[in-house]
């Protein structure tokens, strides 16, 4: 059974990079209410085994089910490559869950010297659906795909040092031999690497083209949405009255597994960062 159309739109993280996705959830659905999830206290996933990966988003998931979500948004590349059929198998129709995909895909199409780049996390370049997603639009292209990761780039965004000398020399040491073999599209595999963009673009400038999900994603949850008659604007719903105030459906509600303390500087930081229009709330998920 769906939810209530008036119901929030659920988004998961392992932390607080996932903003970059609810920033263009926000900018796609500009009505709907939105409840994200960070699991701050296990952030980052992309070193910890298979299993542990699907069962801390199950957990996570899960919440934002029984906290009254119509819908989920995997807004973590990790999560997405060892989690979305376990949940979509286990939710079936009564909850949507949409993931992400790395953007390979478009980067190929704009390619201009045959080489793009995959910015990702251990988790996802070890995971199926890039593997995949390099079969099905790259190899046929006859486009090559190089990759680079770093354990230290998601604890950067999750400090909120992505302008710090060490984050930046970072990016430099493991960029650089992507720069040298011609990659012009740099794929950013984690929804943390948006907010490591301005310094991308300070380190390599007009070297690389950046490409993510995040456009990508809110359209497709629009899109499965309308087709439900649950987004809020839907003409289905012209002559109801929502059972929530304007205001409260526009307040960005935040949830962490970890330190709200610590939380906080960083999530203004990063909203600063995407401008974002919203007031936020933000609580600790299992405690009041």
């Amino acid at each position: 059974m769906l939810k209530p159309y008036t119901a929030p739109i659920g988004v998961f993280d392992s932390g607080l990079g996932g903003l970059s996705v609810v920033q263009q959830l926000q900018a796609k659905m500009p009505l709907e209410p939105i409840l994200y999830f960070a699991d701050t206290l296990h952030v980052p996933y992309g070193e910890r085994s298979d299993s542990e990966i699907r069962e801390l988003t199950a957990a996570a998931v899960h919440w934002l089910y029984e906290n009254g979500c119509k819908a989920v948004v995997v807004a973590c590349n990790t999560a997405s490559a060892f989690s979305l059929s376990h949940l979509r198998d286990f939710y079936g129709e009564t909850l949507p869950i949409i993931g992400l995909v790395p953007a390979v895909k478009p980067a190929v199409q704009a390619t201009q010297t045959g080489h793009i780049g995959v910015l990702a996390t251990q988790g996802t370049l070890r995971g199926s659906l890039l593997k995949d997603v390099i079969e099905q639009y790259a190899k046929p292209a006859g486009v090559t795909v190089h990759t680079a990761m770093s354990p230290l780039l998601v604890p950067f965004v999750e400090r909120g040092q992505q302008h710090s000398q060490a984050c930046y020399a970072e990016l430099k040491q493991i960029l650089a031999p992507l720069a040298a073999n011609q990659v012009d599209q740099l794929v950013l595999g984690c929804t943390h690497y948006p907010f490591l963009a301005q310094a991308i673009e300070t380190l390599y400038p007009n070297v690389f083209t950046l490409v993510d999900s995040g456009a990508a994603v809110a359209r497709q949850t629009e899109r499965i949405l309308a087709h439900q008659h649950q987004l809020i604007d839907d003409p289905l719903h012209q002559y109801s009255k929502p059972p929530v105030s304007k205001n409260l459906s526009l307040t960005l509600r935040m949830v962490v597994t970890g330190s709200v303390a610590q939380s906080r500087p960083v999530v203004e930081q990063l909203l600063h960062h995407h401008a974002f229009k919203r007031p936020f709330m933000l609580q600790n998920a299992y405690h009041d």
